[in-house]
């Protein structure tokens, strides 16, 4: 029958998502061994050097073996799942930890006729018919002699190494890694019996220890022994941030300037814009008005929505604003885009943004959000911070940084009166930005913030 089986398995290998992938981290398996699938089912979540990517099933039948471990990191083309052919698995699926088998019997009889004790290696999740329970009825057949008949028992702890599917989400699986936490382990205290960040926290709190069949499932974070320092291996998104940053900043030679500006009136237009019925359910904040003030900018200095392209000597002018927004994500930054969103109304920039940064924060951005950027905002005033020289979106010739907004006094005609007021700064890319041209576009962007009104004339 292991024969058999294995004619009619058909391996899944990880592909190249379409980002010029090599390899890419195992999240969460969302099937496991026993499963039906149809084709475009999917079967895992993996991390790539930018975001997490769901991966369906080109083939339909069984799940045969899980051929990658949760926490992995799998070469593209490596084999990550077997999968039977519909009629060559089981009607009725086996125990979680068992590979399909022949078709099988609600009682299992062991033979007192001599057993082979060459029993298949635990965890071998290649071979048919081995799982956990077949195992501890050969050896109780051993140690008898005799002919028994076992009823079918509640399925026993299994020993096999690859990892039980807890549920629990990418996040929460995320943190569990990073602390070295078996979510297996726990008891899940979430709504409908899911492990919720907090089960992580209070099991790391009280040091609980992790399962052996899962220590290699973990992120391998080394602890030294007077628990001064923590080492963890830099990959998939933090990773690639580093790359594109160290490049960023190597090739494109930076300049930064900033101004200070009476935000008041964006701040009164936003709370005017709230209450707008087009704009109800959706997220309105200074950010939606600062993109859009950057959407006009960019009419005047086209320029700062380019790429230099050093291979070909050109510099390449882009009629189109695929506008970035530089998120902070528990997997590292990001940098989705909005494409085309020059050609957006107000209210289809609000649900733009809004949809953009709520799929980034929840680490799911798939790769054709992640390309293709032609100019970016990162907001660090949501932290509280007053400004910063952000280094350039590699591909991109400049990054505007928004301040956080806060009440401070500022100077009205004679008078000192308490204005909000924010910081916008500037980083371009000075090989073909000029500063005029840089000064240019951030004042216009600063006009269009300190009066809306502005707006009329562009």
């Amino acid at each position: 029958m292991a024969d058999l089986a294995d004619l009619a398995a058909r391996e899944f290998k990880l592909p190249d998502v379409g980002e010029g992938l090599t390899e890419a981290d195992i999240v969460a398996w969302r099937v496991k061994v026993g499963d039906v699938v149809a084709v475009n089912d999917v079967v895992v979540e993996i991390e790539t050097a930018k975001s997490i990517v769901e991966l369906p099933s080109p083939y339909a039948g069984h799940v045969l073996a899980l051929l990658a471990a949760e926490g992995d990191t799998v070469a593209v083309g490596t084999p990550i799942i077997r999968i039977g052919e519909p009629g060559a698995a089981p009607a009725a699926p086996p125990p979680a930890s068992e590979v399909p088998t022949a078709p099988t019997t609600p009682a299992v009889t062991v033979s007192a006729e001599p057993i082979d004790t060459n029993i298949p290696p635990e965890g071998n999740a290649t071979l048919v018919g081995y799982g956990p329970k077949q195992r501890a009825l050969k050896r109780r057949a051993r140690k008898s002699g005799s002919n028994p008949v076992v009823e079918e028992a509640a399925p026993q702890p299994s020993r096999d190494p690859r990892p039980v599917r807890a549920l629990a989400k990418p996040l929460v699986r995320r943190l569990a890694r990073d602390l070295g936490v078996d979510l297996t382990a726990l008891v899940p205290t979430g709504p409908k019996g899911t492990v919720s960040k907090e089960d992580v926290l209070a099991a790391a709190g009280s040091a609980a220890p992790t399962a052996p069949g899962r220590a290699h499932a973990a992120s391998p974070v080394a602890v030294d022994p007077a628990g001064r320092e923590t080492r963890e291996p830099i990959k998939g998104v933090r990773k690639n941030m580093a790359a594109a940053m160290v490049a960023s900043a190597s090739t494109a030679p930076h300049v930064t300037e900033w101004v200070t500006i009476d935000a008041t009136a964006t701040v009164e237009l936003v709370d005017r814009l709230r209450e707008r019925r087009e704009l109800a359910g959706v997220k309105v904040s200074p950010l939606l008005v600062v993109a859009r003030a950057c959407l006009l900018a960019l009419r005047r200095t086209p320029l700062i929505n380019s790429t230099w392209d050093e291979a070909a000597q050109e510099v390449v002018v882009k009629h189109y604003v695929n506008l970035g927004i530089a998120a902070a994500t528990p997997r590292g930054l990001v940098v989705p885009n909005v494409k085309d969103a020059h050609a957006l109304s107000l209210v289809e920039l609000a649900q733009a943004l809004e949809a953009l940064t709520a799929t980034a924060r929840e680490g799911r951005s798939q790769p054709a959000d992640l390309t293709g950027g032609s100019f970016t905002i990162t907001n660090v005033g949501v932290f509280g911070v007053d400004g910063g020289t952000p280094i350039i979106n590699p591909g991109e010739s400049a990054i505007l940084c928004l301040g956080a907004i806060k009440a401070q006094p500022w100077v009205v005609g004679d008078q000192v009166v308490p204005r909000q007021v924010m910081t916008l700064s500037l980083s371009f890319d000075h090989r073909h930005i000029d500063g005029a041209t840089g000064s240019q576009f951030l004042a216009d962007v600063a006009d269009l913030v300190s009066d809306p009104a502005t707006a009329l004339v562009f």
